[in-house]
């Protein structure tokens, strides 16, 4: 059942969603090369139950394996999604997806953003830029009487045009007082098909994109999925309600960007 949020729902939204970006923000300034997946764990747990929150992630079940040990989902180059902090040092020249949820005030946060550890090599710059574009093509079809499948086509069509792949096995999904709701928003589609967007609908639309084909794997952890192809991937991800003519973004990449001024992708 998809679940249609009022007014007063979507600005508690908001509220647990800004945290999500304060939260990412907070990490951005501590990417660099010799920094470890897990140190931005911590720091990402510690500050979002400063601000009276829970993360979301951490326990959460998986019907693969053991539930998630961690707050922030952290993915490293080829690795496209679900990735476990650990201790291996960032190195120059690596892309880290950190995905981060929130729980407050009853309601979930939950977006992405994809990092350059140091100096990045061009053609993946163009990567993380494509996918990023890629995100708000799709955001600006979800308004009120369009349909799910523009949204993913959007995405696929940008995405496509410069040979990327688009992952298809993971997909977005509706967001509310649970982080999972109907209805699921995948990366690709065709124009006029799928569920009609009515405003009040929420959902997280988040690009998952290949620098190869499309195609994936699981890893024995059970939870971190990477590029068969083991070539770059990247993942960003946004928060948005249903609008009338225009889609309203309720979590934000502002505060990383002011982090990460000229740097920011």
């Amino acid at each position: 059942m998809i679940f249609l949020k009022t007014d007063d729902e979507i600005e508690l939204l908001r509220q647990s969603n800004l945290l999500v970006g304060m939260t990412l923000a907070e990490v951005a300034k501590l990417i660099k090369p010799g920094v470890t997946t897990r140190q931005l764990d911590r720091v990402a747990d510690e500050f979002i139950r400063d601000h009276g929150a829970t993360p979301t992630f951490k326990g959460f079940p998986n019907p693969y394996g053991g539930p998630f040990p961690a707050t922030l989902c952290t993915s490293v180059n080829e690795q496209v999604v679900h990735g476990i902090p650990n201790d291996i040092p960032l190195k120059e020249g690596d892309i880290v997806s950190v995905d981060c949820g929130t729980y407050m005030n009853g309601f979930c946060g939950d977006s992405a953003y994809t990092f350059c550890v140091g100096e990045v090599d061009e053609e993946v710059k163009k990567l993380l830029r494509t996918t990023k574009e890629a995100l708000y093509k799709g955001i600006e079809q979800a308004v009120h009487g369009k349909r799910l499948g523009d949204i993913g086509y959007a995405i696929q069509e940008h995405c496509e045009a410069q040979s990327y792949g688009v992952v298809r096995e993971f997909v977005g999904h509706g967001i509310g007082k649970e982080m999972h709701e109907e209805p699921a928003v995948p990366n690709y589609g065709r124009r006029g098909s799928g569920v009609q967007l009515k405003k009040g609908m929420c959902i997280a639309i988040e690009p998952m994109i290949t620098q190869g084909d499309r195609n994936i794997v699981m890893e024995a952890d059970r939870w971190t999925v990477r590029t068969r192809d083991r070539k770059m991937a990247a993942h960003f991800e946004h928060t948005v309600a249903v609008g009338l003519g225009k889609a309203d973004i309720l979590s934000s990449f502002e505060f990383i960007e002011q982090v990460l001024g000229d740097k920011a992708i």
